[in-house]
């Protein structure tokens, strides 16, 4: 691997380049659940009740935790792209980039908390 490999890896914007490919992953295989669940009110609205008691359980709602972590992280790491392709990218704006990273973690603990 070439130094530069190594250089542009160690940089703190790869690592929101990463969050933000694998937050959007994980929503796309998220989405087609979703949606069968969904489906379900229409279809079968006693196994929706069946899941829906299922999603009490502690691991599920750490599953939700993740989940609304993976879309705050998503949400934030567009909002990134968006001001990197439209504003000029300074210093004090990759500080920002890692506020929104704290932010999504702070807003995804309180929904868990909420939960619980």
């Amino acid at each position: 691997m070439s130094v530069a490999g190594i250089t542009s890896r160690a940089h703190s914007l790869w690592l929101a380049y990463i969050l933000h490919r694998l937050s959007g992953l994980g929503l796309a295989l998220f989405l087609p659940f979703h949606f069968w669940i969904l489906s379900l009110v229409l279809t079968s609205p006693d196994r929706l009740d069946s899941f829906l008691a299922f999603s009490e359980i502690g691991v599920v709602k750490l599953a939700e935790f993740v989940l609304v972590f993976l879309l705050a992280v998503h949400m934030f790491g567009g909002l990134r792209l968006m001001a990197m392709e439209w504003l000029p990218w300074s210093a004090p704006q990759k500080t920002l980039a890692a506020g929104a990273v704290a932010v999504s973690f702070l807003i995804a603990t309180l929904f868990l908390m909420q939960a619980m």
